[in-house]
């Protein structure tokens, strides 16, 4: 697949949108997500993203897509690799997200927007916006209550 220029700044953003789902998808082990992708549960998978997801976006934002791999070896780390969709409105991300020991990392396959501009930076920016405005918003308690 080739690469477009853009493609880094909306890994960035994708990356910093979903950065507190990934660290409630840690809580899971890896050998239970192995377990999962090998025996292809991936309803199960599905509602561990669901219920990750739903503490921080509108219900649906963000949701399994086809699947996942486990690359388990004798001598590596195990590497998880989730396929994920983030759908704010107006966009669509296709997208891979990949769980190592000590790192996460995004790499986008594709973008879609209902209402293209011509310009990828408009894109990107919608993008992000869009993003931001289906995260679910957390009121500090008031006190007394």
């Amino acid at each position: 697949m080739n690469r477009q220029p853009h493609s880094a700044s909306r890994e960035a953003i994708v990356a910093e949108a979903i950065r507190e789902v990934v660290g409630e998808l840690r809580l899971v082990d890896a050998s239970d997500y192995i377990a999962f992708i090998r025996l292809e549960h991936f309803a199960t998978v599905s509602d561990i993203v669901d219920s990750a997801a739903e503490l921080f976006f509108m219900p649906g934002t963000l949701r399994l897509g086809h699947g996942g791999e486990a690359h388990v070896t004798w001598s590596d780390p195990p590497r998880i690799i989730l396929d994920l969709e983030l759908r704010p409105a107006g966009a669509t991300v296709y997208f891979a997200l990949i769980l190592e020991d000590e790192r996460a990392a995004v790499e986008v396959n594709y973008v879609s927007f209902d209402r293209p501009d011509p310009d990828p930076e408009r894109n990107t920016a919608f993008l992000a916006a869009a993003l931001e405005s289906s995260r679910i918003r957390r009121t500090e308690p008031v006190a007394g209550l």
